[in-house]
């Protein structure tokens, strides 16, 4: 049977180890609200722009399309940009997004290169000897747009040189607080949505006829300005969506830390009981024992 310090020790580092769990658990219960309001922020003009961009794109007569727009008649290279996260401790969120990627990819009738968003992604690629274009890290605990814009602009520049004949987007989508899903999204071309007049903008939903409108300064130089910037702000959103998503994973993953630190320090508390009271019985017994002896010592 253990030693009742040892077993009073590891109950004390054990208390210690759920404190910090409660702790954590309750910051990034903080930080999933502050990256959901951050992502809300960035709806309005998100659904405007890209009601703008169907409109714009779906003008008849129209000669050409951005070539943002164009699809390219045969993929010879694809660019894939994985969001993860840059610290642990969030149960299984970042094994789910690079599984889910690889499982998509590696198959995929064309040669693949990752831009990876976060450490974890990082090193994980790494170590399944995938193509690493850039890798972007150490992002703030609250990015803002400027903070992630070069990582678009990347994207961006690789499919107008021609270096990437498609550019996906892959990362974790934010459902609620117990439930993220990873999701795969096609950045580059842009899928121009006919019809309904559809906003796909990360929920955003528009509907009704179009209107007619009058652009100054004319179409082209509007698409030349809108489709560059909404390319990165689709990453950005995505990148919030992930952050909430990796947040709420942590947070419930140090739930159940504190939930099995709670039910181990209540069996190593009964373990410890156990031992004292055998301890102090086999007191008894010597004292008992000891008193008895010294009767039979001095009735001789």
């Amino acid at each position: 049977m253990a030693n009742p310090r040892e077993v009073r020790l590891r109950i004390r580092s054990v208390k210690n180890i759920a404190q910090l769990t409660r702790a954590l658990q309750a910051v990034s219960a903080s930080k999933v609200r502050k990256a959901m309001q951050q992502l809300m922020t960035t709806q309005p003009y998100a659904t405007k722009a890209w009601q703008v961009l169907t409109h714009i794109a779906n003008q008849p007569g129209r000669s050409s399309l951005h070539p943002l727009l164009v699809e390219r008649r045969e993929v010879k290279n694809a660019l894939v940009v994985l969001i993860t996260g840059d610290r642990g401790l969030a149960g299984a969120y970042t094994t789910n997004i690079v599984r889910f990627a690889v499982r998509e990819f590696d198959n995929y009738p064309a040669q693949v290169q990752y831009i990876t968003v976060g450490k974890k992604g990082r090193d994980m690629m790494i170590r399944r000897r995938k193509h690493i274009l850039a890798e972007f890290s150490n992002l703030p605990a609250a990015p803002t747009f400027a903070d992630v814009s070069a990582i678009g602009r990347l994207a961006v520049d690789e499919f107008l040189m021609g270096r990437a004949d498609k550019v996906f987007l892959v990362y974790t989508d934010f459902i609620n607080m117990v439930r993220q899903i990873p999701e795969k999204k096609q950045l580059l071309p842009l899928e121009v949505v006919s019809g309904e007049g559809r906003v796909e903008a990360f929920g955003a939903i528009a509907r009704g006829p179009a209107a007619a409108y009058f652009y100054e300064p004319s179409e082209s130089e509007i698409l030349d300005e809108i489709v560059p910037r909404f390319t990165a702000l689709q990453v950005y959103q995505a990148i919030l969506e992930s952050l909430a998503s990796e947040h709420a994973a942590r947070m419930v993953a140090m739930k159940n830390a504190t939930d099995s630190a709670t039910e181990l320090a209540a069996a190593l508390t009964l373990e410890y009981n156990k031992v004292r009271q055998q301890s102090i019985t086999n007191e008894m017994l010597d004292i008992a024992g000891g008193a008895e002896a010294l009767v039979k010592a001095s009735g001789q």
